[in-house]
């Protein structure tokens, strides 16, 4: 099984201007990923507008991101759905079409007793090969469930093809707690860019990161001298990705992403509704924090 490992970048979805997906720019933006030298892409997920697209444009996005890729980097499609049929529709398209894996965030805005949680995993589980790679998605503070590490603990020993998690709530201790579930054995991706370099130092495997999607150049320095034992380096570039961060306000608004895509010279595209897209006035404020940052 293929993890997910370094940086893997949680991609947005462009629109053009009849809200239709741009499958123009979502390869654009595969390429330069590629080249910046990210480690994984993960399309479809909260960065890629999931809850607002349809069955089949999250299945358009999906193949055309592998197929743009064409094997060079690692891909993951994240599956989560408000609906347990649609989590299942959208896990065995990505099986079927040679995705490495799938991510699956929690059910959302109903609560979900752990027993009902641990069922929907089950289901999910079951619905694909026993060595197809699955990753939870906790993302509490936007989808009103959270899973506890007992609770994992329960899901990895039922089903076999969940491999790790990806955490997005700034807890290090609950991080700590996942990173020694099932011996130790037990990926764990931080979605809190801000912290990649602790969480790499903690034992995880990577961050899941929105903000590395426009500017992944210093995501990308982190890892690679993290792996060097450079951690002067890895400070520095981490700081740097800290204050690109603070200035796209790490994805509270996502239309900055789209936004920075485009100041980079790409097609960011649009946002889908009830999502906006920033405004000229906004669009030249962020201009001025990002230039420092942005290549000449």
């Amino acid at each position: 099984m293929k993890k997910m490992k370094g940086v893997i970048t949680a991609m947005t979805t462009p629109f053009d201007s009849k809200d239709q997906v741009d499958i123009h720019a979502l390869e654009e933006q595969v390429e330069f990923l590629i080249e910046k030298g990210v480690d994984c892409l993960y399309p479809c997920g909260t960065t890629g507008e999931m809850l607002i697209m349809t069955p089949e444009e999250r299945e358009l996005v999906a193949e055309t991101v592998l197929k743009a890729a064409a094997g060079r980097v690692t891909v993951y499609i994240h599956v989560g759905a408000m609906t347990l049929k649609e989590t299942v529709r959208l896990a065995r398209h990505a099986e079927r079409i040679g995705a490495d894996g799938i991510g699956v965030v929690t059910p959302a805005f109903f609560g979900v007793k752990d027993k009902a949680m641990l069922r929907y995993y089950q289901q999910v589980s079951a619905s694909v090969s026993k060595d197809f790679p699955i990753y939870l998605y906790a993302i509490p503070q936007c989808a009103a469930n959270d899973l506890s590490p007992a609770l994992v603990a329960q899901i990895i020993e039922t089903c076999p093809n969940v491999i790790g998690i990806k955490y997005s709530y700034s807890d290090m201790i609950r991080l700590k707690d996942y990173l020694n579930l099932n011996n130790g054995n037990f990926s764990v991706l931080f979605g809190a860019d801000r912290l990649f370099l602790p969480a790499l130092v903690m034992g995880c495997e990577g961050t899941v990161s929105g903000c590395s999607g426009p500017m992944p150049e210093h995501f990308v320095n982190v890892y690679r001298a993290y792996l060097k034992g450079d951690m002067k380096t890895a400070l520095a570039e981490q700081k740097i990705a800290n204050e690109i961060c603070e200035i796209m306000k790490s994805g509270a608004d996502m239309g900055i992403f789209k936004a920075v895509l485009q100041f980079r010279g790409m097609t960011g595209g649009h946002m889908r509704a009830p999502l906006i897209d920033l405004d000229e006035e906004e669009k030249a404020a962020l201009h001025a924090q990002m230039a420092p940052y942005l290549p000449q």
